[in-house]
């Protein structure tokens, strides 16, 4: 970390203790937290001191190898740093039903992982007068409530917190290898089992896939989120998988450079999850970073779902 990065951390820290402090003062009630029937309770007493949206993320951001991040998209999409957090909502989308969700909730900073307003960079000078964009807009303003993207700073914690969740989800966290992250070999199973433990773990009624049903698969390829046909496909090149198991796909991309692979002869299959149910688990990741870190506030987790259905 450079001299300029690290003196950020440093300041940032300052800001963190002032509240951290009041939790170590209660002591009493911390160890009432630890046991294991108060500790089911997703928040049990209220920090002396109000805890702010700024010192949240400040708190993450300040894990992040190199952090802070230069042109990133892990800017506050509504509200401000100094709003005093009365719950967090953790989610891969901040949709306006996750919004309805956070004001029953009495919460009020919600940390997404995507976009909120339908665009990498959330520019919103196109929407001025769309109808869709003033309500979400004005609902969020109207509740005083902040949202936060999460989406570089998430990626590069380390390990990665999108992966780590999505392999504990899956149960997989055994098979992770840190030197090559994106590769695994698992015990040997059929592509259509593969695809059901998929289905059961990350609760998908379908998934798009390329391949035999009967084709062993061992070492996997696992890229969640939209990585983009050229590095998905370098990476295929490269590793040399049974299957890839990603969140989307370019289908003039990826899935044609596997038709052409399976033509040639090769055992490659592909499976394509959907880029929400592949990252939804660093969401959750999310939220129980936050729990540790911070007992005295409620935290949900609210999932967004696929906006997409099928016939």
């Amino acid at each position: 970390m450079s001299t300029t990065d690290h003196r950020f951390c440093l300041n940032q820290d300052q800001s963190r203790r002032r509240f951290i402090y009041n939790f170590t003062k209660v002591t009493s009630v911390a160890a009432l937290m630890a046991s294991p029937v108060i500790s089911k309770a997703d928040s049990f007493f209220t920090p002396s001191a109000p805890v702010t949206v700024g010192e949240i993320m400040d708190m993450f951001i300040c894990q992040v190898p190199g952090a802070p991040i230069s042109n990133t998209v892990d800017t506050l999409k509504a509200g401000s740093r100094d709003i005093q957090v009365t719950g967090i909502v953790t989610t891969m989308f901040a949709t306006i039903e996750v919004i309805r969700k956070t004001i029953a909730l009495g919460a009020n900073f919600i940390i997404a992982h995507e976009p909120t307003f339908y665009n990498h960079q959330d520019e919103t000078a196109w929407l001025a007068n769309d109808d869709v964009y003033r309500y979400k807009a004005d609902l969020l303003k109207q509740h005083n409530i902040a949202v936060w993207r999460n989406h570089d700073y998430i990626h590069h914690i380390n390990p990665d917190g999108v992966r780590m969740g999505l392999l504990k989800q899956l149960g997989w966290e055994g098979y992770y290898n840190s030197a090559v992250t994106n590769v695994m070999m698992l015990p040997a199973t059929t592509l259509s089992s593969l695809i059901g433990h998929l289905k059961q773990k990350l609760f998908i009624d379908k998934v798009r896939y390329i391949g035999d049903p009967k084709q062993n698969c061992q070492k996997i390829l696992l890229m969640p989120g939209a990585s983009g046909g050229t590095r998905q496909i370098q990476a295929m090149s490269k590793e040399k998988p049974d299957a890839l198991i990603c969140g989307e796909i370019q289908e003039w991309e990826t899935a044609e450079y596997v038709r052409d692979a399976q033509a040639k002869g090769e055992k490659l299959s592909l499976i394509v999850l959907g880029h929400i149910a592949s990252e939804e688990p660093g969401s959750e990741f999310m939220a129980t970073w936050l729990k540790e870190k911070l007992p005295g506030i409620k935290i949900t987790h609210i999932p967004s779902n696929n906006s997409l259905s099928f016939l």
